[in-house]
Formats: C-alpha cells, sequence, structure tokens
C-alpha cells in the first residue's frame, strides 16, 4: 500500500489548487481530483520533512467516515476508482495517486471552520484560564485541562488572507452566512461529531475535538474537505486519558509538541524533522487508521 512520497506534480490534466496538505485538479466542471499528499503543517507552516503514508492514511480514514456519516448530511466524494483514470493519466501518475485521491464534487467552500470541541484542550483551554469561556461561551468554573465539557461546543473560525484561523462568535457567522446557513451549519457539525464521537469512544479512541468543513453544490450545503482525520482532529487513547493533563495525541499534536520542545520561534524557516519523530508520527496514525476502522 505503502506507494511513493508525493514529489512531483501531474501534467496530464490542469492544477486546479495546492494546498498545505492536498492537491487539486481540474476535472471538469463539475468534478474535482482531490490528492493527499504526505505533507504536514503544523502552526499554519508547511514542514519541509514529510511523513510517508501520511496522506494514504488521510485518505482512506476520509472515505471511511464519508461513507459512515453519510445519513446524516450529504458529501462531495463520488468514486475512488484508479480504473477511471486509464488513457487520461500515465501509469507512473495513476501509480503516484493509488490509494490517497477521491474524485469530488466541485462545491462552493463556504468559509468557516465549523469547529466542535467535546473537551477542554488546546486553543479552548487557554481561553478557558483567561476568560472562564470557550468562543465566547460562558463555562462552569474549576473545569482542568481536557475535562469532557457539559455537552459539546460550536467553536466556529474563519481563514484570514494570512492563512491563519481566526476564532469568531456565532454572531459573526451570522452575520457572514445568515441565520439559517449558520444554523445549518451548526446543527449537522454537533451531530456529526457526535455520532462520530460514540462511535470512535467504543474503539478505544477519544474525539476531543474536530473540524468540518461545508461547501454548496447545487442548492444544497454538503460536506467537503477532509473529515475526522487526525491532521483535522484532536484523538486521544482512551486508555490512557485522564483530565487535569495534557493527554498523549494520536494525531499530529506529536508534531506540534516537538517543534516547542526545541523552542522553534514559529517563524521560516521551518525545522527539519529527526527520523525517529517522522517514524513515531507515522506510527501514530497507522494507530488511530486501525482502532477506527478495525482493518
Amino acid at each position: 500500500m505503502g506507494n511513493a512520497v508525493i514529489e512531483s506534480k501531474l501534467t496530464s490534466i490542469k492544477e486546479y489548487y495546492v494546498g498545505k496538505i492536498r492537491d487539486m485538479y481540474d476535472l471538469g466542471p463539475e468534478e474535482l481530483l482531490v490528492i493527499a499528499s504526505d505533507r504536514i503543517s503544523c502552526f499554519d507552516f508547511v514542514l519541509p520533512t514529510p511523513v510517508p503514508e501520511k496522506g494514504i492514511i488521510l485518505n482512506k480514514l476520509s472515505l471511511f467516515w464519508f461513507n459512515y456519516l453519510k445519513d446524516i448530511v450529504g458529501n462531495h466524494f463520488i468514486h475512488d476508482d484508479i480504473n477511471k483514470f486509464t488513457g487520461i493519466l500515465s501509469d507512473r501518475e495513476k501509480e503516484v495517486i493509488k490509494d490517497r485521491f477521491m474524485v469530488v464534487k466541485r462545491a462552493k467552500r463556504i468559509n468557516i471552520e465549523c469547529v466542535v470541541r467535546g473537551y477542554l484542550a488546546g486553543s479552548g483551554f487557554e481561553e478557558y484560564k483567561k476568560f472562564g469561556t470557550v468562543a465566547g461561551i460562558k463555562l462552569p468554573s474549576g473545569l482542568q485541562e481536557s475535562d469532557k465539557l457539559p455537552e459539546p461546543l460550536f467553536s466556529p473560525a474563519i481563514k484570514s488572507m494570512s492563512g491563519h484561523d481566526i476564532n469568531v462568535t456565532e454572531e459573526q457567522v451570522v452575520d457572514n452566512e445568515g441565520k439559517a446557513t449558520t444554523n445549518f451549519l451548526k446543527d449537522k457539525s454537533i451531530k456529526l461529531y457526535e455520532k462520530a464521537s460514540k462511535y470512535a469512544r467504543e474503539r478505544g479512541v477519544i474525539i476531543a475535538d474536530t473540524k468540518f468543513e461545508f461547501g454548496i453544490y447545487g442548492d444544497k450545503i454538503i460536506l467537503i474537505d477532509e473529515v475526522l482525520t487526525p491532521d483535522s482532529s484532536r484523538f486521544w487513547d482512551v486508555e490512557k486519558y485522564g483530565p487535569g493533563k495534557h493527554q498523549e495525541a494520536l494525531d499530529k499534536q506529536f508534531v506540534r509538541d516537538y517543534l516547542i520542545s526545541i523552542k522553534w520561534d514559529k517563524q521560516s524557516p521551518v525545522p527539519q524533522l529527526p527520523e525517529d519523530i517522522v517514524k513515531h508520527t507515522q506510527d501514530k496514525y497507522w494507530e488511530c487508521y486501525n482502532k477506527l476502522t478495525k482493518k
């Protein structure tokens, strides 16, 4: 399954967009080819060291969740059949994208990161320590780091021109997108989180928080991008969980913690990752995938 790390671009079809992790190619007015690379980003920087097979894991896990959660809201997935590219891509290109691509509906992205928090961690915990709130919502006093929240919180963010996520209130989303769209995004995000969290918990994984992205296709709002991967979520091992401390992660928090430990100032140039950090990250991603899919 471990095909080569994506280094080269496809030349047989037109490039549409290059993101931090995913490359997109134009398949006409209704479809896009989305390829998950092995690049990894932290603190809004793409690191110079890839994590082998990471794109395969992200792609396969997203495909799993798209199928599992499709009863809650439709999504952009069309197919992942490599044979449909015979005569379109070269044999080398087909080998490069194998296991790490999906063909999707060409939806218009809604510029809202729909973050759902079930536990007190990360920037949510930092906000709580200062103001007693998360996403501007008042919480009970006395909560500890990594405590489970009384109920899942909708904690939206938007991307600025600089590429950084900016936390906003639900009221600000209403101002930008309207009340009906905001209510839809909030309702579906929380339902997606609740169903996935119940499933994951039974398989030994806590979904502390995650983010969903939505787009407009025709007259409907659908789920797009990636879903509940170690790149877009905070995953913890149920057996190692304990409130009142920083948790051992099954996601890219391990890489963030490494960069903090070497006191990188979060400015360019971005440091290379040592071989042992890369291997541990790869192992954690596969462990998360195996726990969740039982494959």
